[in-house]
């Protein structure tokens, strides 16, 4: 492996701190983005009844904020319960964006590695050709010397891809999980303004 690698020349490296880089961050997302910690079952209805026991005490909104996304933003619709039903919905609409932003974090970066990891190995194999044909040692008059050296140059292209494929699935496996849970904790936060308003049981 490593005397491909050492063949491959010095644009691999790049590549392979990028894979590193992708390995981190979808092994870091994989842990983060769980369902049972993004919204969690039976919030809503253990926040509505000890809402109906005691009020929105600062005990309670100091658990639901560091209980999990979903909790802070039931926190942030409480803080407002005293208000209209639309300044609520605005305050939980607020810490609901916030929520989002927090994870999607490194998705972006995900994303990117993605789509360059092919332009890198791309990168890679032109630097490859360019040293085969510009050399001076006269590969290129002997078809065996050009067909290895040929080969050499498409490892960092066979690599770029080895890296983008994966980094494309995790990428798109996260942001669809990341909308759904989104989506999810919108629905609640409504059942939880509709419940603790008395319009809805």
């Amino acid at each position: 492996m490593f005397s491909i690698i050492q063949a491959a020349g010095w644009p691999i490296w790049f590549l392979l701190a990028t894979s590193v880089i992708a390995v981190a961050l979808i092994i870091e997302r994989s842990a983060t983005l769980r369902r049972a910690k993004i919204v969690p079952a039976g919030l809503l209805q253990s926040t509505v009844a000890e809402f109906r026991r005691g009020g929105a005490s600062a005990d309670l909104l100091k658990r639901l904020d560091a209980h999990s996304p979903l909790g802070k933003v039931f926190a942030a619709g409480l803080r407002n319960v005293t208000s209209s039903r639309e300044v609520m919905k605005e305050a939980i609409e607020e810490a609901g964006r916030g929520v989002a932003h927090e994870l999607e974090r490194f998705l972006t970066s995900l994303g990117t590695i993605a789509s360059m990891s092919p332009l890198m190995g791309l990168f890679g194999t032109i630097v490859g050709m360019i040293e085969i044909f510009g050399s001076g040692t006269g590969a290129g008059h002997n078809p065996q010397q050009l067909a290895h050296g040929i080969s050499i140059a498409l490892y960092n292209t066979g690599f770029g891809l080895l890296i983008a494929i994966p980094a494309m699935i995790f990428y798109r496996h996260f942001r669809a999980f990341v909308d759904s849970c989104v989506i999810e904790m919108e629905q609640q936060a409504l059942k939880l303004v509709e419940q603790v308003h008395g319009e809805r049981q």
